[in-house]
């Protein structure tokens, strides 16, 4: 233990002084000792500045940037004082701009084409095979290229450590297809063709794939980020910024959506600064490992009319390696491209706490409980602005632990920040100022040149279809399943100290931890603390649960209530198969059963498995067996998941949608693979 802990006081240590040590390919360090890369927090400070009207000025842009110097103090130096965690600014895409710079290629009208900004690699013959590969993969998707643009970058004012990871930046012109006629299909046919070219240059390998990324590829935004300090995105006054493009005045749009970002005990990168492409988020989603889990998990049932044959080009959807924010945006932009308003796939991924809630309207809640089992809510402390290029917006996690306020003023201007004051605003020019609050969410429609209330884009949403109905169709409740009169399965012949022993645990657990809870619904509580060693270094057996914690909040965050936040908390789960998200017009109904938490009864797997058996076209049910014959051999274990894991692949094969674990053949002379 001492040895690993002065190992990672001399890594760190080196990383303050060299900046040397060696990086994987998304920037981080390699893991090593006790670092490990996907342990990785941030918390930010985000905002946005924008005209309702859709008016596009270079004001907006010179008031973003502003904005950006005044978020300041919510991003973070380290040794080097100039050395950020990165920040940036997501604009309209300026037309008049481009067409004025380019003058090796023929620009297309408004519309009529894509700009894609790329970070390449400082190295001369890697960048030329990059560039021309990319070429080749916008030939082969059918994507006319009109050619490369560098764009400007001021370099003085970064600092000694940031220098060396510099990258170029490149803007990539790509026309609209003959046989694309609108807008949305042509942001669509963008992204398949931005995560070929992603993956043809990972196959390229890592020399060419390190520091390559790709920060946005659109037809309505373009994005200016980098690992900088706020007040070097762009020229602000005297001082120059790292992106020249943005001092001038013919770069105009009608919002500009910012982020300075803090990442708390991680390693700045390029590509982690923010926004990203849709959004950019202050806080944390604590549910990420399980919400990748899931996305990669829908691989095989993912299917979508929007996308059809691409379907298969764009994985991995979610790169392994990214931080929470940076995946978040990922699958918000699978679901606005799949064909949900970015309004629809926000409250889908971050619905509000519906399941406690009795005031809240039966066609709304019906809306949150059908896409329930579909998409898992991205949980967490959450303050997120996003927007598509037609729409802007902001929203609140159902907790409301982050800041989020915004205003109105007389010339049609709306300002939305982690705080107020960012830019000065005459009292007598404000109509309104308000707080966004748990659940509720802000939005601007650029296209139609309103701001829609939470109330209206719910009412909207919930009355697009009939939810209730649809919810009936695809889902059952354990509850109306009615209960088997038999038993369906063996009873274990050990005695209750034996069970107890067998599974590891002992005689005080019964008496200090599962008697209390078992009486009384809740947790035994002392204060006392305990001196009891964690599991990982104690030389006693322990089960293997002991070696896990909860994996919640990391930063800033009061410790939950179950009580008095009994509203936003949840304990549903759903068993069985899970529907296609992308199947926007629920042609296909997949049945899974919702349960009202997840500690089932004896009877409720009975009530399960005689449904499936009188249902078979809808639930089938496959017991596993986990236990095995106790001897010496160290490898039985291992050889017994590996029998397992086959087992229960061909089940899935065969149609079982359900899956039981049984331990209940414990005995004497069998043990059992630990549940977990």
């Amino acid at each position: 233990i001492n040895t690993e802990v002065e190992s990672i006081v001399f890594m760190d240590t080196k990383i303050m002084t060299k900046n040397k040590i060696e990086k994987n390919s998304i920037g981080f360090p390699k893991n090593q000792g006790l670092y490990d890369s996907s342990k990785e927090h941030d918390s930010c400070g985000v905002g946005f500045i924008v005209d309702t009207n859709n008016h596009a000025s270079h004001d907006i842009v010179k008031k973003g940037l502003s904005m950006l110097c005044n978020l300041e103090h919510r991003g973070a130096v380290g040794a080097d004082p100039k050395a950020g965690d990165g920040s940036g600014i997501l604009i309209q895409l300026p037309h008049e701009f481009f067409k004025k710079e380019i003058n090796h290629f023929e620009l297309p009208d408004q519309n009529e084409y894509a700009v894609g900004v790329f970070f390449i690699k400082k190295n001369e013959q890697l960048k030329d095979k990059v560039l021309k590969k990319i070429e080749q993969v916008c030939a082969a998707e059918n994507i006319p290229f009109l050619g490369w643009r560098v764009c400007p970058t001021y370099e003085d004012e970064l600092g000694w450590s940031v220098k060396p990871t510099a990258p170029y930046v490149y803007h990539l012109f790509v026309g609209k297809p003959d046989n694309i006629l609108e807008q949305d299909d042509f942001e669509r046919k963008i992204y398949v063709l931005r995560q070929c070219i992603d993956r043809e240059i990972m196959q390229l390998g890592n020399k060419y794939y390190d520091q390559f990324y790709i920060p946005s590829f659109s037809s309505r935004t373009i994005l200016y980020k980098g690992m900088v300090l706020s007040d070097q995105v762009g020229t602000v006054g005297n001082k120059l910024g790292f992106f020249d493009d943005l001092s001038d005045n013919s770069i105009v749009s009608s919002f500009a959506l910012i982020h300075q970002r803090f990442s708390t005990n991680t390693f700045p990168t390029w590509s982690l600064a923010q926004p990203f492409r849709m959004l950019c988020h202050n806080g944390e989603i604590n549910t990420l490992r399980g919400n990748i889990n899931w996305m990669n998990a829908r691989h095989s049932i993912l299917k979508s009319e929007k996308f059809q044959d691409d379907m298969v080009k764009i994985w991995p959807i979610i790169k392994e390696g990214q931080s929470d924010s940076a995946s978040f945006d990922n699958a918000l932009e699978l679901l606005v491209l799949g064909g949900y308003s970015i309004s629809e796939a926000m409250l889908i991924m971050i619905p509000e706490a519906w399941q406690n809630n009795s005031l809240m309207d039966e066609k709304l809640k019906s809306f949150y409980e059908f896409h329930a089992p579909l998409m898992e809510p991205w949980d967490g402390p959450a303050n997120i602005a996003f927007t598509d290029g037609k729409q802007i917006g902001a929203m609140l996690d159902r907790n409301g632990l982050r800041p989020a306020r915004y205003l109105k003023t007389k010339d049609n201007k709306i300002i939305f920040a982690s705080e107020m004051g960012l830019i000065p605003v005459e009292e007598k020019n404000i109509i309104s100022k308000w707080r966004l609050q748990p659940g509720k969410m802000l939005l601007i429609d650029l296209e139609n040149k309103t701001v829609v209330d939470d109330d209206k884009i719910k009412k909207n949403i919930s009355e697009k279809n009939d939810w209730q109905k649809m919810v009936q169709l695809s889902q059952i409740d354990l509850n109306n399943i009615s209960s088997s009169e038999k038993s369906l399965r063996i009873e274990n012949k050990l005695s209750q100290f034996e069970l107890l022993k067998a599974n590891g645990y002992t005689q005080e657990d019964e008496s200090f931890l599962m008697n209390p809870m078992a009486h009384t619904g809740a947790e035994a509580t002392g204060s006392m603390g305990t001196d009891t060693p964690i599991s990982a270094l104690s030389n006693k057996s322990k089960l293997l649960y002991t070696y896990f914690k909860q994996n919640f909040a990391q930063v800033t965050n009061p410790p939950i209530d179950p009580i008095r936040e009994e509203i936003v908390m949840s304990l549903i789960n759903y068993i069985g198969k899970r529907g296609n998200i992308l199947d926007i017009n629920s042609s296909d109904y997949s049945n899974c059963i919702k349960v009202n938490q997840p500690i089932l009864k004896e009877k409720d797997i009975n009530k399960i498995i005689s449904f499936a058996e009188n249902n078979p076209k809808t639930i089938r049910v496959k017991e596993l067996d986990i236990t095995f014959k106790k001897n010496n051999n160290e490898k039985s274990l291992l050889r017994k998941i590996n029998a397992l894991s086959e087992e229960a692949e061909k089940n899935v094969n065969e149609g079982a949608n359900i899956l039981i674990l049984t331990d209940k053949n414990i005995s004497k002379e069998n043990i059992s693979v630990p549940d977990l």
